[in-house]
């Protein structure tokens, strides 16, 4: 025979993972991922530049017009007509006139066009102008070949980062390590906030419906928590492997497709599989951690109130730490060595999130082991406390508890 807190895990569990929302949602997020994904590239591809045929009115000696060259879609016609005229020429998309004086004062261009114009286009053509006024300034000093030698002077440093540990030096990428630790951290802040209040809710609805009166006279109140933590928890779990699975999937034809825009970063260790399955561990654990903590919180707060209206001011309690962890995990990733990098993700209110921030960095193993001792002991303290309160808001209602009221109920024995 099946011992309580197992039937209520898996009622728990069964009925949420088999709901049609559950399953319409955990195969359409991926797919919502990878669209966001690809978004940029398919922008891009679809917003390119249509043909644009530019009228020059050249004024310069320098005879500056003749220097710019057609871009792509960006087409220069050099013309003999005055502004005006060339304005109505329904044959030119805009009109660019170059003042006579635009080598010493490089303001006198002016671009006028018949819609309004697009950055693309703007930026092509003060790129062009830039350089060719740059040449014409650089002609002044007489000096032999002085275009050929700026250009052979001009270098660009790639630099090539590597992390020292236990005498071993590793490739890293301080770009990639940024976006996983901001990609990590606001994964870990939307599940625990999510699934957390679900416990609430959960608790509430019952309540509500008389619906724990019942069920607490052949289980204790303690079990029922743990049951609905454990139960929500492990659909939280279920989702992320799927979503892990089906990303897995798609990033054999999606790589391929990224690949361009990938040009230019080094993947450093996180090419690696073992990486990434390394990373992939410390998500789960550091998720599960999170999720006992604050859903004890979210239990408490739920045992306590009749409605969702009334868990608005408790419920402060477990959402402000969480936020503050998401805003803190945002600054440490600028420097995920900082003293306050390193407390935060020690502190069991904001570790999670922020710890998941400074992982891709490559930090000590002793601040990791520490975190999740830290994390999870705190867990077994506040569910003790939280069990306390939940044992006594359960049978409370029609009135909204004071945080003085809570502290008293946990003090009962």
């Amino acid at each position: 025979m099946k011992s309580p807190l197992a039937l209520i895990i898996r009622r728990e569990y069964f009925e949420r993972v088999m709901r049609k929302s559950f399953i319409i949602s955990t195969l359409l997020t991926p797919i919502l991922m990878i669209g966001l994904m690809l978004t940029p590239a398919l922008v891009a591809m679809l917003s390119g530049p249509e043909d644009k045929v530019v009228a020059v009115i050249d004024q310069t000696p320098q005879k500056i017009g003749k220097q710019l060259e057609n871009d792509g879609d960006l087409k220069f016609q050099i013309t003999d007509s005055e502004l005006p005229a060339a304005m109505d020429n329904e044959d030119f998309d805009a009109v660019l006139l170059l003042g006579n004086d635009l080598v010493s004062h490089p303001d006198n261009v002016k671009l006028y066009s018949h819609e309004a114009a697009s950055m693309q286009t703007e930026s092509a053509i003060r790129n062009q102008l830039e350089n060719i006024i740059e040449n014409e300034r650089l002609k002044s000093y007489d000096i032999e070949n002085l275009a050929q030698i700026m250009k052979e002077v001009k270098v660009d440093v790639s630099l090539e980062t590597f992390r020292i540990s236990e005498g071993d030096a590793s490739e890293t990428s301080s770009i990639v390590s940024y976006l996983v630790g901001m990609i990590t951290s606001l994964m870990l802040y939307m599940f625990i906030m999510i699934y957390g209040q679900m416990v609430m809710t959960s608790i509430i609805e019952e309540k509500n419906n008389r619906v724990l009166e019942i069920v607490v006279s052949s289980v204790s109140p303690n079990a029922l928590m743990m049951g609905k933590i454990i139960g929500i928890g492990l659909v939280a779990i279920t989702q992320i492997l799927i979503w892990g699975l089906l990303l897995t999937a798609c990033s054999y034809w999606l790589m391929p497709l990224m690949a361009g825009a990938a040009e230019g970063f080094e993947l450093g260790v996180l090419g690696s599989p073992w990486y990434i399955a390394e990373l992939f561990g410390y998500i789960m654990l550091f998720l599960v951690g999170g999720y006992l903590f604050y859903s004890s919180i979210y239990a408490a707060v739920g045992s306590a109130v009749d409605n969702i209206q009334d868990a608005s001011q408790l419920v402060s309690i477990a959402t402000v730490p969480i936020i503050l962890a998401m805003v803190i995990g945002m600054a440490v990733v600028q420097d995920p060595s900082s003293t306050l990098a390193m407390w935060t993700s020690i502190i069991p209110f904001t570790s999670p999130v922020v710890m998941m921030a400074r992982i891709p960095f490559g930090i000590p193993a002793w601040q990791i082991v520490v975190s999740v001792a830290v994390l999870y002991a705190s867990f077994f303290a506040l569910v003790w406390l939280s069990a306390k309160i939940y044992r006594v808001g359960i049978f409370m209602y029609g009135k909204k508890p004071s945080i003085a009221e809570l502290i008293r109920w946990a003090r009962y024995k």
